[in-house]
């Protein structure tokens, strides 16, 4: 192959691996788009290293982010490295692209893509969508947006559900004699006659009692909480129960965000939820000042709109939904 070749091929990778990289990030994603992708990556260890530093220029945008708001310019991709040999490619270079893009893969940098995991789940919603399902026959869902979870085997007294990421709210029927069992991280809420909300994003799950009573285990811990009721759990174990306002907490359902004195970085988090792309925040001390307010949804932009008034912020829009916050 000659030079000319070598470079015109890799052009047409890094193209295809970027194409590759906008669709994941879209949110639109599907387990199809998943099994596409590794038969991509399985054509040639050329295909593998493009992938790789596709995602990798994708990790590296905050610094990158940073030095565009300094220089004031639009992002460019960084030319293709110099041309590899075949040997180099087929050697150590093809191994560390394997094992990189099985990372990507399994822990997507900066969350911009769901994991395998998650594309596999039996449900899933996509950026900004809300779905209603029906477990058996006495088991209701209402899955909030980013949201997958997997069905597990039941048994003749007891339903079993997965919540692999988002967040979801349960409702049991009063009629029914089974009991439910939702697994998130390495705890388990349990009931019989209830209505209730997990939340399992980051590193920490929040159970939510609406209506009746549930059980939550971890480990050896173990708590009853009853309505208006909610606890969280982490790797440190069970957090004490506290009081809630259920109308807050269950907002989402009716197309609603309210934050109560919540840091920008968190709201900025909850946001990228519900949006297409992502807001990067550059300003860490930003990212402290309180939040209160009450948002639509379905017009989340107008979230970014009154954070530049209030905090006196400014934006920079990017191609692929990308909005840097400073």
């Amino acid at each position: 192959m000659t030079v000319y070749d070598q470079n015109g091929t890799s052009e047409r990778l890094e193209r295809e691996a970027h194409g590759w990289v906008a669709r994941l990030v879209s949110g639109d994603a599907t387990a199809a788009d998943g099994e596409a992708l590794k038969c991509w990556r399985k054509l040639s260890p050329a295909h593998e290293a493009a992938f790789v530093a596709a995602t990798r220029r994708w990790k590296d945008f905050g610094p990158a982010g940073r030095r565009l708001l300094a220089q004031g310019d639009l992002p460019v991709w960084a030319p293709p490295p110099p041309a590899m040999t075949r040997r180099a490619i087929l050697g150590g270079a093809g191994a560390l692209a394997a094992s990189a893009v099985g990372y990507a893969v399994v822990q997507p940098p900066l969350g911009l893509w769901p994991s395998i995991t998650e594309l596999r789940a039996d449900y899933r919603t996509a950026t900004g969508e809300q779905r209603r399902i029906t477990v058996a026959d006495n088991v209701s869902v209402r899955m909030n947006t980013q949201t997958s979870i997997a069905i597990s085997s039941s048994t003749d007294d007891t339903d079993h559900i997965k919540l692999i990421a988002g967040e979801a709210s349960f409702t049991t029927s009063p009629a029914s004699r089974k009991s439910l069992v939702v697994l998130a991280a390495d705890g388990r809420t349990m009931a019989s006659q209830a209505q209730f909300d997990v939340r399992n994003i980051g590193s920490t799950v929040c159970v939510t009692c609406f209506e009746g009573g549930i059980r939550i285990e971890q480990g050896t811990q173990v708590a009853t909480i009853g309505p208006k009721r909610q606890i969280r759990y982490d790797g440190s174990g069970l957090q004490p129960v506290v009081a809630i306002d259920p109308a807050e907490f269950a907002s989402w359902q009716d197309g609603v965000l309210i934050f109560r004195l919540t840091p920008l970085s968190e709201v900025i988090a909850e946001i990228n939820r519900y949006r297409r792309g992502k807001v990067i925040l550059m300003n860490a001390k930003l990212g402290s000042n309180p939040v209160n307010g009450r948002f639509r949804i379905q017009r989340i932009d107008e979230v970014l709109v009154w954070i530049e008034q209030a905090f006196g912020a400014s934006s920079r829009s990017l191609p692929g939904g990308i909005v840097l916050l400073s």
